[in-house]
Formats: structure tokens, sequence, C-alpha cells
């Protein structure tokens, strides 16, 4: 059995949903995996002229010997009508790589639509097709990009067998046209969590700290009326700065550079308290945040706004909801008392590992 994945996220990036999904269908078959790095599927912008890079983490010391990586050259004209017969002469060698390996015993998983995912599920010989709905693609776009990804997500969702979805938004969305539409939350790297080390209470306030990408999703409306409300907690924000935060910093907040992702994690120990502050948006409404998992394994309680997956954890033990007008001192004082004990947090790490959570699926069974 062979699975030929069309990722949207580089083989050499951080591991992430896409990463597990790969791993996990070796470990569970025995399988090797065609893995297919994503090309540009809108029109190029200034910012993306202008964007840096990010070094390689994760994944980036090679490729396992069960997996194929496959890196297909595209000009960035996805959108345009005929894209996909002008890069299809720019494929040809993935193509032929492809076909050479398809049987009746393959099985192809899309992770973002696009215009050779199209051209691989109608193809065969195979034995079956998933979509992995792991987010709203078209809400990233604009305009004729956005429109052209829509189009692209449902000839791909239609040509599949199954489609799974990482939220309950986007189920209701493929089940209005879809019949095998299944949901599978996120999860986290249960196996590869540091050891959790309970902290004890500061006299110097509690250590707020957010872990991830801080970029036009980020509330910093919010952020910044729990600094002000909290003169004495330390807020940590860790990663990537894509949006600078619109007021002056005040004392009691550090924006820090990003780390690894084993060094994140091994941070988060250094937290009382994990912050989750995305706004209220088309594209955070099918958001299920892997924070959540990351924190709740590590014992966090969790502060958050209340988005996509989150706003229905509301009754959640560890989670509190707020807003730029909440009460910030008496959340974070209840969020104090909500840290999880060490059967909790093993609990949750078994229940929540990405293999507990693809081998539901019952998608390589």
């Amino acid at each position: 059995m062979r699975l030929i994945y069309l990722s949207p996220v580089p083989w050499n990036s951080f591991s992430q949903r896409p990463h597990e999904m790969a791993t996990y269908f070796h470990a569970a078959t025995g399988g090797k995996v065609t893995w297919i790095d994503p090309y540009p599927t809108r029109l190029p912008t200034v910012a993306d002229l202008l964007r840096k890079t990010p070094p390689l983490t994760g994944a980036d010391a090679g490729s396992p010997d069960w997996l194929e990586l496959l890196r297909p050259r595209a000009l960035p004209i996805e959108p345009l009508p005929g894209s996909g017969m002008v890069n299809r002469f720019m494929w040809r060698d993935v193509l032929h790589r492809v076909r050479r390996v398809m049987d009746g015993q393959t099985l192809i998983g899309v992770g973002k639509p696009s215009e050779l995912a199209i051209q691989l599920l109608r193809r065969g010989p195979r034995r079956s097709a998933f979509y992995d709905a792991m987010d709203d693609f078209p809400a990233f776009y604009s305009g004729f990009s956005q429109a052209a990804m829509a189009g692209r997500e449902r000839q791909v969702a239609q040509l599949a067998d199954t489609v799974i979805t990482s939220s309950h938004l986007i189920q209701r969305r493929f089940g209005q046209f879809k019949q095998d539409v299944r949901l599978v939350m996120n999860a986290c790297a249960s196996d590869r969590l540091p050891a959790r080390r309970p902290r004890l209470p500061s006299a110097n306030g509690p250590v707020i700290g957010y872990v991830g990408t801080i970029a036009a999703w980020f509330d910093w409306e919010m952020v910044a009326a729990l600094a002000r409300a909290l003169p004495t907690a330390r807020i940590r924000l860790i990663g990537p700065l894509y949006q600078a935060p619109p007021f002056a910093v005040p004392p009691n907040l550090s924006i820090e550079p990003p780390l690894p992702h084993a060094e994140a994690l091994q941070v988060m120990n250094e937290f009382d308290i994990g912050l989750i502050p995305f706004k209220q948006t088309p594209l955070t409404a099918s958001v299920d945040p892997i924070k959540f998992y990351e924190y709740r394994a590590m014992g966090l309680p969790i502060l958050s706004t209340a988005f996509g997956e989150m706003a229905l954890r509301g009754e959640l033990e560890g989670v509190c909801l707020a807003g730029p007008d909440s009460d910030f001192q008496s959340l974070v004082h209840h969020a104090l008392t909500l840290a999880a004990s060490e059967q909790e947090v093993q609990v949750f790490r078994l229940a929540n590992s990405w293999s507990s959570r693809f081998a539901s699926a019952r998608l390589f069974s």
C-alpha cells in the first residue's frame, strides 16, 4: 500500500498535521509515502517578494527511507483559466514518478486543493482518495484567487471518496453536498511532548504565554486589555511577528523571537496560563488551534478568545473565554485554579494524540 499525499506545507518545515498523517500511515500500514510539496496556488503579491524564507526546522533532517519527496515546479498563475494546462509541462517529472507507483492499492490524500491534485485524482488506478480539509482554504485568499480556490476545493471534494475535516463548521459546509464527511479534530504529538513540570505560585505575578505566529488574526486589543488589567503579570509572546502591535508595548509584555518546536514546548513549562488571542473572523471561524491541545497536554489552563472551535469549549475544564471587555483579573485568578493534575495530563495526552485521532478516522483500515 502507498499513500500519495499532496501537502499544504513543505516536508522541510516543523511537524504539523500533514507530517503526522504521513507518519501515522506508515506506522499503521507499513506502506510508503510519496509526499508532494506545495507550489504557489495564487497570483504573487508584493508581500511575497519581500517575505523571507523561514529557516528549516522539524522534519528538515532529511526524509525517512519510507518517504519519497517530490517538489513540483510551477508558474504562479494557478487562478487563471488554463493554468493547469500550462503548468502540466512543468509537472511532467512529478506525473511520471507518480504514474510509476500508482496501482490498485494506492491511496491519494489531498491536504490542499490545487490543479495538480485535481489531475492526479482523475488518474487511476487507485484504491481510494480523501481530502483533508484542515482549514478554510478560500478564506486565506481574496478576490479572483479566492473564487478560484473555492472552485478547486469543491472539485477536489467531489473527486475524493472521503472528506475529513478539522472543525464542525467545515464539516457542516461539506456535508451539504458530500455524503462521507468525517470530523477529525486536531491533536498533539503526545509521544514527543516534554515532561510536565508543575510550577509553584510566584510572588511576582503569573506568566501568561503564547507560542505561535503573530499575524493578521492576532487580537492585539485583547492582549493590550489583559496587560493593562494585570500590570504585575508577565505576558510572553513567542513566535514570528508578521503584524506589530498597534500600541506602545507595556513593560509587562515581551515579544520574543520564534523557537524550534521542541524548544517552544519546553518553554511552555515556564507558563502559568496558555494564551490564545485570535480575532473572530471568517478565517478563524473554522480553526481548531493545535495550541489548545499542546497547552492542555502540558497541564496549562487556557485563556482564549471565543473563536472557531474554542467558542465551543467555554464549559470545558481548564478553558476560560475572554474578550476585550472581560474582567481579566477575575478570569486570570480563576484560570490559575484550573491547572491539570498529572493523571489528567496523561489521560488527555492519550485521548488527544495524533495516532488516536487518525485511527478514529478509519482511512487506512
